[in-house]
């Protein structure tokens, strides 16, 4: 997962990281803050999973299972899927380009983690670190 800002890296299908994409500054600001009303979902108390995925994505499906699990292990931490296909204006605003994107957010909404491909466990309960 890769820190906003800083180093972009992506993580694909394995969780080797194997280059980078971040928002490219589309935000407006390196780290975007991202509202309860932009999910339609509550954030959690101390931070939160979001996921974009697709209908026909295999990763995805396996993802949700890693984050829901993830967001049960950990008190104060929600889990929120977005249909990408169905939120164009969301996922173009935070420059999503493949699906599963996995942001991390303070409890404040701010993207301080971002992935892309299916993440290990072990690593989104490191990227959590930074969050809370």
């Amino acid at each position: 997962m890769s820190a906003c800002p800083g180093v972009p890296r992506e993580r694909r299908n394995g969780g080797a990281p194997v280059g980078g994409q971040d928002d490219g500054g589309r935000s407006g600001h390196p780290c975007p803050r991202i509202e309860a009303a932009d999910l339609g979902e509550e954030l959690g108390a101390r931070a939160t999973l979001v996921q974009f995925s697709s209908a026909f994505c295999a990763p995805c499906r396996a993802t949700r299972r890693v984050l829901d699990e993830v967001a049960r292990m950990v008190p104060g931490v929600a889990h929120v899927e977005i249909d990408a296909e169905a939120r164009l204006e969301l996922v173009r605003s935070l420059g999503v380009r493949k699906t599963p994107t996995v942001l991390v957010l303070d409890a404040g909404g701010r993207v301080v983690r971002r992935a892309v491909g299916q993440p290990r466990k072990a690593d989104v309960i490191a990227a959590l670190g930074e969050a809370v």
